[in-house]
């Protein structure tokens, strides 16, 4: 569909909205999406954070930006992003219409929706009481012995609130000082006991601090959706229904999920415990020559496929024959140049070449970040099957240019039902997908990690100048 064609669909969606309006009890509602429309500019307030909106070095990231910022480009607007540091600072701004829409991961509840209107649902949360590990894990509300501390004005508090009618020796304190990552840590550090969190926010952090604990989940799981001001009309809603619609019914929606949350929704500890250690301990030996032979892959990417299969072991070997750091055939060894596969250099540049290969014979239309991740399958699986895996998934109905339709079916390559049609046959693809995400889980670690000690670099740098 042209820009032009959209923009004409939208204007009717705007005239039609307010005909139907003229004929309602208060026909003196503003049209939200004409207002939008004629300043160019969709205005959206979020909150920074890790799964929500932050700058990184290559631009805007986050699972709200993200939405946000196709939701504009879907009315051919502009996005202008609103970050404030506390939730209860975005309702007074959009009351007061500075803003068109809250997108920053908002439980819908009785009180806000007697305030507010919202979108469709597009993710559900739990609340999860978390502790530090090593401390008495409390097993529901009248085991809580110490500090609890929720965000003022949260879903969190109110569902303690509630609570506090069943249970009168509850006791909490509420903060506009420090945002939920900042009660992790104080909780990290011992200097708080409990705190609430979503369960889609800890599946992030527990990658980066596992030594946070859950102790129960409070109540059911709540839908998450997007706010606009009550006063206005339907129009932009309408619009956002649609928008929805859309990214539902062609993946997009899926694939942002899976981006985010698909890779850490599944935890454990020991490993997490272990990985962060050996990246402090065994990864500065091989961090140079991941730098100097990753081209123009990620070098932290290439250090966590060498994790993955190797635990950084120059010296690893497989019952199959694969050998060293990257777990290279033999095959692929000598066609790589690799004389010696236990020597670590060789193994990091080799595996490295032979992964930017994968990456240049997957299909074109294959967009990031699904083009990697169809890529890592393949250094695991084979080309073949994942090729094979991808017409599964075709002939099934789901979209062969998509890892979280494609890794649906990978698993289908051991049933012999499926494998039988197939052109590369058996395959262990269960295996294929954990390898994968395995993967994007160390990656995303190391980023953090990387990130984490550039800042405590550039802090000690400004300390002494």
């Amino acid at each position: 569909m042209t820009y032009t064609i959209k923009k004409l669909l939208l204007y009717a969606l705007v005239v039609l909205t307010a005909i139907f309006i003229a004929g309602c009890d208060n026909p003196r509602k503003s049209n939200s999406l004409k207002k939008v429309l004629d300043a160019g500019v969709l205005k959206v307030g979020t909150q920074y954070g890790v799964t929500s909106y932050y700058n990184s070095a290559s631009g805007p990231q986050g699972y709200e930006y993200e939405m946000a910022k196709g939701f504009a480009d879907y009315l051919g607007v502009e996005l202008e992003i609103l970050p404030y540091y506390a939730v209860n600072e975005l309702f007074p701004q959009l009351d007061n219409q500075h803003i068109d829409i809250i997108a920053s991961a908002l439980t819908i509840t009785p009180e806000r929706q007697e305030l507010f209107r919202f979108g469709p649902a597009y993710q559900y949360v739990s609340q999860k009481l978390v502790f530090k590990q090593g401390r008495e894990r409390p097993r529901d509300i009248s085991q809580i012995d110490g500090e609890l501390l929720v965000t003022s004005d949260s879903n969190h508090a109110a569902t303690l609130e509630q609570l506090s009618e069943a249970y009168p020796q509850l006791s909490w304190m509420e903060t506009d000082d420090m945002d939920e990552e900042e009660m992790l840590e104080q909780v990290l550090a011992g200097e708080l006991d409990y705190t609430i969190t979503d369960s889609s926010f800890l599946a992030v952090m527990r990658r980066r601090h596992p030594d946070l604990s859950i102790g129960f989940t409070i109540g059911e799981q709540q839908p998450v959706a997007w706010a606009l001001n009550n006063d206005l009309d339907d129009s932009l809603l309408a619009a956002l229904i649609e928008y929805f619609g859309k990214i539902q019914s062609n993946g997009q929606l899926a694939t942002l999920e899976d981006k985010y949350f698909g890779h850490v929704r599944e935890f454990n500890y020991v490993d997490t415990r272990l990985f962060i250690k050996a990246a402090d301990d065994t990864l500065p030996k091989f961090q140079p020559w991941f730098e100097a032979y990753s081209g123009d892959i990620d070098w932290r990417l290439l250090a966590a496929m060498a994790y993955q299969e190797s635990h950084w072991n120059p010296r690893a070997k497989s019952p199959t024959g694969v050998r060293g750091m990257m777990m290279l055939t033999l095959t692929t060894a000598k066609e790589l140049g690799v004389r010696s596969r236990l020597d670590a250099e060789q193994s990091i540049r080799g595996g490295s070449q032979y992964f930017a290969s994968l990456m240049k014979r997957i299909p074109d239309r294959i967009t990031h970040p699904d083009r990697i991740w169809f890529s890592l399958a393949a250094y695991n699986l084979g080309l073949g099957h994942v090729e094979d895996a991808r017409v599964i998934t075709q002939r099934q109905g789901g979209n062969p240019d998509l890892w979280v339709d494609v890794k649906k079916r990978l698993p289908l390559l051991r049933q012999k039902r499926h494998y039988k049609n197939t052109r590369y046959g058996y395959a262990r693809g269960n295996e294929a997908v954990t390898y994968v995400e395995n993967i994007r889980r160390y990656y995303d670690t190391l980023v953090w990690l990387d990130d984490r000690k550039r800042s405590e670099q550039s802090l000690a740098l400004s300390e002494t100048n």
